[in-house]
């Protein structure tokens, strides 16, 4: 998939042209998704480039000067537009001078001209430019071809970003995994930590999730996708996993400002540093709490490994070796 990076990345608009939705596209949940899929039919059916344009940061940051965290980062949502068969996203930033352009100066500048957009695939509450008036009906008006692609339910509720992100902050994974269409997870970069589990004899992957919203603190088993390769290792293989997700009472004493992100992939040796795991939360295995020693720890993640491996086990019996979102060798 090819990225854009504000309309002076634009490469010329392709001469068999785009179909095009606009959104923040934020969880790419089922709503999204099928939005989505529309856009990859309308653009088989004329030979066109299925074609998203999405905003670097929410735009709610601008329009009300604060934003919810997000339940994908930019770096997240790429890969699963690409997932999703798309081949082109323009992402733009959302700043006042966007704030500012007319509904007819974006549809003409960008979409026409700098996308070459011969179609709209679009949300039934979709909205942009100016005062919000670029809707679909709008665009119809003006002899448009337009797809309005309806809200999805799941258990008679709309899905929305708002509604799985109250879910994930409940801990409701199964909830919330409904309405995203797989389970909830987060990409995060591999950072540098206190290394103290290697110590334990349980290295963990430290990870900047990049504001992404995660589940409660607790242990969690999960899987790991790799997506960057690192000394050989390919990019997309994925490892069964534990995971805390806390501020490390009996480590540090003082609780940290903000959660830590750990992760400890099972039966694997290398190097992450730099690289970015995709972690998929499958089950809640207990909450956070005070060890009296580092030893009293120890012998907790031992046994925090053996209920992750069993319970992704069950998992697998249940729902097969693979998901969605678990392409390529596992560990």
């Amino acid at each position: 998939m090819r990225v854009s990076r504000g309309r002076d990345e634009l490469p010329p608009a392709p001469a068999r042209g785009s179909v095009v939705s606009v959104g923040v596209f934020d969880g790419v949940h089922l709503g999204h998704q099928a939005i989505l899929a529309a856009n990859a039919r309308r653009a088989a059916e004329l030979d066109a480039l299925p074609t998203v344009v999405t905003f670097a940061d929410h735009p709610k940051t601008v329009l009300l000067g604060r934003a919810p965290r997000t339940l994908t980062s930019l770096a997240h949502r790429l890969r699963l537009f690409e997932r999703a068969g798309v081949e082109h996203t323009l992402v733009l930033p959302f700043d006042e001078a966007l704030r500012r352009t007319s509904a007819q100066a974006f549809l003409d500048e960008l979409l026409l001209r700098g996308l070459g957009a011969r179609s709209f695939v679009l949300g039934f509450d979709s909205k942009f430019g100016a005062d919000r008036e670029g809707t679909p009906e709008w665009l119809a008006s003006l002899g448009h071809d337009v797809r309005v692609v309806p809200k999805v339910d799941v258990a008679r509720r709309a899905v929305s970003s708002t509604a799985i992100r109250e879910a994930v902050e409940l801990g409701d994974l199964a909830g919330a995994g409904d309405m995203l269409g797989r389970r909830v997870g987060l990409l995060g970069e591999v950072v540098r930590g206190a290394q103290l589990g290697r110590t334990l004899g349980f290295p963990t992957a430290n990870l900047d999730p990049h504001h992404e919203l995660h589940p409660p603190v607790g242990v969690y088993a999960c899987r790991a996708r790799l997506v960057r390769g690192a000394h050989g290792e390919p990019a997309g293989r994925t490892w069964d996993a534990v995971c805390n997700i806390g501020f490390r009472p009996t480590v540090d004493g003082t609780p940290a400002a903000s959660p830590l992100v750990e992760v400890h992939l099972f039966d694997f040796d290398g190097d992450l540093y730099g690289r970015h795991l995709e972690v998929e939360f499958v089950a809640r295995l207990r909450g956070e709490q005070r060890f009296p020693d580092v030893e009293a720890l120890r012998r907790q993640i031992e046994r925090d490994a053996a209920l992750a491996r069993a319970a992704l086990a069950a998992a697998e019996a249940r729902e097969g070796p693979a998901t969605a979102s678990d392409s390529g060798p596992r560990g």
